[in-house]
């Protein structure tokens, strides 16, 4: 009988075991593959419709509207960023919070991101530095911002995407921001890692067609 339930016991923790790792895989590895395709198209349908004309000064709930450039990740990372931070819009890219500034604007411009699995397009986020740039690129203009802090909050600690960070929600914007915020540790929503930086420069596409020298500063 004792044997009979060892048996079963062990039986039940293989099953288990196998459960766990399959959904492993596929919130690691599945869901990855699922976002990048959902990235590409929405990338694709971005430039798309920046051929046809400026797009509107509001973007709708999912819609693509910059694209965001971290030389550290490598030479060729680009995500395009869509409008919002629920779990459909984070899908298919960084997500914009609703309410933050746009891009080069006064204010916060704040996004959040994955960091393990759907893309996990905030992954490597803890590597950045001081100094590091992160450039922004919207239809006729690339904004570089400067990192200046790497810090780890309480998820309901708000301030971060304040106009100034860490200042009042309802505060004026005392400069150009930008935040970005995921998950910490990865594998856990336990707490946030959050990078803020400062609007450096702007310039015209028509200036700078190619984009700032930032962009090869890997």
């Amino acid at each position: 009988m004792l044997r009979t339930i060892v048996r079963g016991l062990s039986e039940l923790a293989v099953t288990a075991g196998a459960v766990l790792l399959l959904f492993v895989v596929y919130e690691v590895w599945v869901t990855d593959l699922l976002s990048d395709r959902a990235q590409d198209q929405v990338a694709e349908e971005l430039r798309e419709d920046w051929t046809s004309g400026p797009p509107e000064a509001q973007p709708d709930f999912g819609e693509a509207f910059a694209f965001v450039h971290i030389p550290r990740f490598g030479a060729d990372w680009t995500r395009a960023v869509v409008e919002g931070t629920d779990p459909a819009e984070l899908e298919e890219g960084p997500g914009h919070y609703v309410g933050s500034a746009m891009p080069g604007e006064q204010g916060n411009f704040a996004m959040a991101g994955h960091r393990v699995g759907r893309g996990s397009p905030f992954l490597a986020l803890d590597v950045l530095e001081p100094g590091d740039p992160v450039v922004v690129e919207t239809v006729d203009a690339w904004h570089v911002y400067r990192v200046t802090t790497t810090t780890v909050v309480d998820p309901r600690e708000s301030s971060v995407v304040a106009p100034t960070p860490g200042g009042s929600a309802n505060g004026a914007a005392t400069g150009a921001f930008l935040t970005m915020t995921t998950c910490h540790p990865k594998f856990s929503t336990r707490e946030r890692l959050v990078v803020h930086g400062e609007l450096e420069s702007s310039v015209g596409k028509a200036e700078a067609p190619d984009g700032p020298a930032a962009l090869e500063e890997v």
